[in-house]
């Protein structure tokens, strides 16, 4: 019975130290160039010090319009804090769909067309939207959301990250 305890004592402190190591290894954002509608390219390293949303969204994609104004007041509310957003347009979208959509909606924030897939391929192959990723302002990623998300849950973890 004693060995056991001491086995079972082993495994639960090599899967808290395994667990606790995961916690504090952050993956890192990858260091990808942004370059908006407009023209103006932003890098990873760029935005450091900041906390940031990279968004991949579609015009095509129900959940990411609905998803927008919620975008849109976050970063209206938080930039000021050192809160930024990307948005950044699939692969599949048509270019005149994401510029009519920018333009009529008047995104604050700047939008990206991955044309050739490398964002969402640098972000770990993604396909589906809406895919966010927070990013802390030392440029790893502390959380990844597909679909829909709890706001208040969101929001605490971006408060914190501006905090921190």
């Amino acid at each position: 019975m004693k060995k056991i305890l001491i086995g079972l004592a082993a495994v639960v402190a090599i899967g808290a130290a395994a667990l606790w190591q995961f916690q504090s290894a952050a993956q890192a954002a990858p260091d990808v160039a942004f370059t908006d509608l407009n023209g103006r390219t932003v890098t990873m390293q760029e935005l450091r010090g900041k906390v940031v949303l990279v968004k991949f969204w579609a015009t095509s994609c129900t959940t990411c319009v609905a998803q927008m104004p919620d975008t849109i007041r976050h970063y209206e509310e938080l930039k000021s804090r050192g809160f930024d957003t990307i948005g950044v347009a699939m692969q599949y979208d048509p270019p005149s769909y994401v510029k009519n959509f920018t333009e009529t909606r008047q995104l604050p924030f700047p939008v990206v067309i991955d044309a050739q897939g490398k964002i969402a391929q640098a972000f770990g192959d993604v396909r589906l939207t809406p895919t966010a990723f927070l990013i802390d302002k030392q440029g790893h990623i502390i959380k990844r959301y597909l679909g829909n998300y709890d706001e208040q849950a969101f929001m605490a973890t971006v408060e914190q990250a501006l905090a921190s």
